[in-house]
């Protein structure tokens, strides 16, 4: 993984890890271990669905520039309805506390979703490849274009 596409897994990780510990503190004083369990476990489920979702984008940027957005589009959509049915095959689990869960979920999903908007807003990522000078390449350069 390059090294700007690693920043940003960073930059959205952690305030999600950092979240997620909150709630499982608050999780743990209002409903007990298993609440903090619930919010511990809600935390992993956003930074690896959320991570695999960055590093797919990723690699369709680098391989299928012109499917980026579409792409884009698809994969959040698929990552809400992933953590939605997640969420509703523990809906009635008794290893750990399903409202702690989520809301850890929602709450580490929005953390993730901010903190991947500003990372990326932040990044200085080209998008127009720079022609190298001429004074690099040694050759005479050309204008282009009206000489008015």
């Amino acid at each position: 993984m390059p090294s700007n596409d690693a920043r940003i897994l960073a930059q959205a990780a952690v305030p999600t890890a950092v979240v997620g510990a909150i709630a499982a503190v608050v999780s743990g004083v209002v409903a007990g271990g298993k609440g903090a369990i619930g919010a511990v476990v809600a935390t992993l489920v956003v930074i690896l669905f959320m991570g695999l979702g960055l590093y797919a984008l990723q690699r369709t940027a680098k391989s299928l520039p012109h499917l980026f957005q579409a792409m884009g589009l698809m994969l959040y959509a698929a990552q809400i309805l992933l953590l939605f049915v997640f969420m509703a095959a523990f809906k009635h689990t008794t290893l750990f506390n399903p409202k702690a869960f989520a809301f850890t979920l929602l709450a580490g999903t929005l953390a993730w979703i901010a903190a991947q908007t500003r990372a990326h807003m932040k990044s200085k990522i080209l998008y127009v490849e720079p022609e190298p000078s001429s004074s690099a390449t040694g050759e005479k350069s050309h204008k282009s274009g009206h000489s008015s």
